[in-house]
């Protein structure tokens, strides 16, 4: 009986943590809805944690897709995160990868931080492994609120995020040359960043095609590298009382944008609902081109377009693609919704 209770204790400790967990999964563009079409959705909801890893690029396992997102130089793109539960199997909870219900919030679990987004000019955004150079075009920090006795309490990019329904709205900057771009959302959750190695990074690269434009040449930062894990935006207590915060990484390029942590939804933040209005559709990738290994550890199979394993394959809006990587197969998880390889 109390090995029975131990079991359940535990079980039900790691579904709260799972449930904190989240990943950027849809892009919008200009208020049309293209899901997760250009997404190179991370196979795992876990965090990265060593800064010094290639995982920092695109994240862990990821690889390219089958798509990119047309995007005018000048607009706007809207990144969305929700929570995300791979499947375990020791555990029973409930599937939600690619789950976009605004019942929840977007990354749960206390997990405040900056929202960050970055670009990277590549020469095929299908194939680009992430080890190119990037400028930060967008941040939401920390701003502190009035009476506030730590940084629990202040105003979060985090916070906002999941006010506005897993949506951050970000400007492409009007002077960057046309071609293709890997568009990186991250957000840093710092729960447990009092100590080194604590603070839990989140991110997904988006395949987009940029049209329009100018000749600018932004300074760029490399990742790994562009973060320490002595950072002040990454090494601290956000458990007591603070009177400043500084992201990490460079400062947000001339041509992007800021949000003040702690205002309210703009554009598609609030105006954008799934299934209620215009969805885009993604440019078709030669599947020749999808084979190139992507940045973060993982590799697509040669000779073609494939999936790597955990990662999705099919379901009801999926147009990526379907075979799965060797030692995996593409199996029903949510018919008829959410398919993957396993």
């Amino acid at each position: 009986m109390r090995s029975t209770l131990l079991t359940g204790l535990i079980a039900g400790l790691l579904s709260q943590q799972a449930a904190a967990h989240a990943t950027f999964q849809a892009l919008w563009v200009d208020g049309a809805d293209y899901g997760s079409q250009c997404a190179r959705v991370p196979p795992s909801n876990s965090p990265v944690t060593d800064v010094t890893s290639n995982a920092m690029r695109c994240n862990a396992g990821t690889s390219p897709v089958a798509k990119k997102c047309p995007v005018k130089a000048g607009s706007t793109v809207t990144v969305e995160m929700h929570q995300s539960y791979p499947p375990v199997p020791t555990l029973t909870y409930k599937q939600q990868a690619n789950d976009r219900s605004c019942s929840s919030e977007a990354i749960g679990g206390a997990h405040y931080g900056p929202v960050l987004v970055y670009m990277s000019k590549v020469s095929d955004a299908a194939s680009a492994d992430g080890s190119s150079g990037w400028f930060k075009i967008f941040e939401d920090t920390w701003a502190k609120k009035p009476s506030s006795s730590s940084g629990d309490d202040d105003f979060w990019g985090v916070k906002d995020l999941n006010s506005c329904c897993g949506k951050m709205q970000v400007k492409i900057p009007s002077d960057i040359p046309a071609g293709d771009y890997l568009l990186r959302a991250e957000v840093i959750a710092l729960h447990t960043a009092a100590s080194a190695g604590g603070a839990q990074l989140y991110m997904t690269c988006y395949q987009i095609s940029v049209t329009g434009g100018g000749s600018a040449t932004p300074a760029t930062v490399s990742f790994p590298g562009a973060y320490k894990s002595s950072d002040p935006g990454i090494l601290v207590d956000i458990h007591s009382a603070m009177s400043t915060y500084v992201a990490p990484g460079p400062a947000v390029y001339s041509g992007g944008s800021s949000k003040k942590a702690g205002s309210g939804c703009v554009g598609c933040e609030s105006t954008c609902k799934v299934g209620s209005g215009p969805t885009g559709t993604a440019s078709a990738v030669p599947v020749a081109s999808t084979s190139a290994a992507a940045g973060g550890g993982g590799g697509g199979g040669s000779g073609g377009c494939s999936v790597a394993k955990y990662q999705q394959c099919g379901g009801t809006g999926y147009t990526g693609c379907t075979s799965c990587a060797s030692g995996s197969t593409c199996s029903a998880v949510s018919p008829p919704y959410y398919y993957q390889c396993v």
